[in-house]
């Protein structure tokens, strides 16, 4: 059970992460059942305080210890362990046993808490088991850490011993977090594959063993990137689920297009292949799944009409820098809302709600089951909501109610434009 924990010699990316520039965090165990733990951050002139939970604090520990910090030093009931972090986001652990001077007895949580004063709320043998064990507990990531992933060691997020690397482990959450919202939606995608091979009839399986499809899943990602999620998806798809898959990730830049392929070909992963080439203009395999992960503004309109046209039966998107409906509305006429459009921020904010609400609704019109979820924590980026539909057959409503709202403001959408046939 941590007692302590103090994060020193903050790194560049300090006030990026956590919106300061902060010097130093100290934390300290108050007892309590919510939020046991007190913290404060340091500026240079100023100290903010904050609560945590332990599942809360074990959280920012593991997201900011190498990455925000250099170093940490925390204190257990009985060890004190140091975390030092080099330039590359390595981090080293080093451990010792600690004593109390009273007769060599090991630091308890009362003994800690009686030394600090009543401030911080006296401990229970109870709340210490509880907090123990919640620190104790692996998390459930479908990708479990200690486990040796060729892809997260090739793209550095993985040690060889199968570690995490302290400045990655923000992208190994993500990758999860990615892979749990496709496992959700996979057993509807093979159910509607089984129906569509064998005729609609739904209790045929023909030659599918445990109603897994025969060919394989066409994935298609659009804006792939460096394919951190592209590989995760053919890892988890292969060597968790032993779904059989083919994979195509779509991207412009010809480097990355590039160095994703040697990759593929470094790990002999022979189901991924990469193309360089225009979301706008792509017209390639029938998808079983369309992914688009930030591709940025009306890229992922292109994406969305795609999928659609291809009857693909799942889709999501994460969308990026919705510009399109801010800069109209900063013209808006409509004077009832004048007061949420006349700060930037507020414009920003409310134009990519509003370009989400209404790609959400016309997927309805054509279909789709959606759900909009948060993809990750806003603390790791703002740009945190997922669409995510899945076919689910016949036409719902919110075509119209869709348009009705671009039309309140006299906005265009590029994603209404292109299923009307506009471009």
């Amino acid at each position: 059970m941590i007692l302590s924990a103090t994060l020193s010699k903050p790194t560049k990316q300090v006030q990026e992460i956590l919106g300061k520039e902060y010097e130093r965090v100290k934390i300290r165990f108050k007892g309590g059942t919510d939020s046991p733990y007190f913290a404060e951050f340091f500026t240079e002139k100023q100290s903010f305080h904050k609560n945590f939970s332990e599942a809360e604090l074990e959280e920012f520990l593991s997201e900011n210890v190498g990455r925000s910090f250099k170093n940490c030093v925390e204190r257990t009931e009985d060890k004190e362990i140091t975390f030092l972090a080099n330039k590359r986001g390595e981090v080293r652990r080093l451990e010792k046993t600690l004593t109390a001077k009273n007769g060599g007895k090991a630091i308890t949580p009362a003994a800690l808490d009686k030394k600090q004063g009543a401030a911080f709320g006296a401990v229970s043998a109870l709340q210490a088991q509880n907090a123990g064990a919640a620190f104790n507990r692996s998390k459930n990531y479908i990708i479990k850490e200690g486990t040796r992933v060729p892809f997260l060691q090739a793209l550095g997020v993985m040690t060889d011993a199968g570690k995490i690397v302290a400045a990655k482990y923000d992208k190994f959450r993500q990758i999860n977090r990615f892979l749990e919202l496709l496992d959700d939606v996979l057993p509807g995608v093979l159910q509607e594959r089984s129906q569509a091979q064998n005729g609609g009839d739904e209790n045929s399986l023909q030659a599918q063993e445990g109603g897994r499809p025969i060919e394989p899943l066409q994935i298609l990602d659009f804006g792939s990137g460096k394919s951190y999620l592209t590989f995760a998806v053919q890892y988890f798809l292969e060597s968790v689920k032993k779904i059989p898959c083919q994979i195509t990730g779509v991207d412009l830049k010809e480097d990355v297009i590039k160095s994703c392929s040697d990759l593929a070909a470094r790990l002999n992963i022979k189901n991924i292949n990469f193309v360089c080439g225009d979301i706008a203009a792509y017209d390639g395999v029938n998808p079983d799944i369309v992914i688009t992960l930030h591709a940025c503004d009306v890229a992922t309109d292109y994406a969305l009409k795609f999928a659609v046209d291809k009857k693909a039966k799942a889709i999501l998107s994460v969308p990026c820098c919705q510009k399109e409906i801010n800069s109209q509305l900063g013209k808006s006429s409509n004077a009832l809302f004048a007061p949420l459009l006349k700060h930037g921020i507020l414009r920003e904010r409310f134009s990519a709600l509003m370009t989400d609400a209404v790609r959400a609704q016309l997927l309805e019109a054509r279909g789709y089951k959606v759900q909009v979820l948060e993809f990750i924590d806003m603390e790791g980026t703002p740009k945190n909501l997922m669409i995510r539909a899945v076919l689910a057959g016949g036409a719902l409503s919110g075509d119209q109610s869709a348009r009705d709202l671009l039309a309140a403001f006299g906005a265009k959408q590029s994603l209404a434009d292109l299923l009307d046939g506009a471009r």
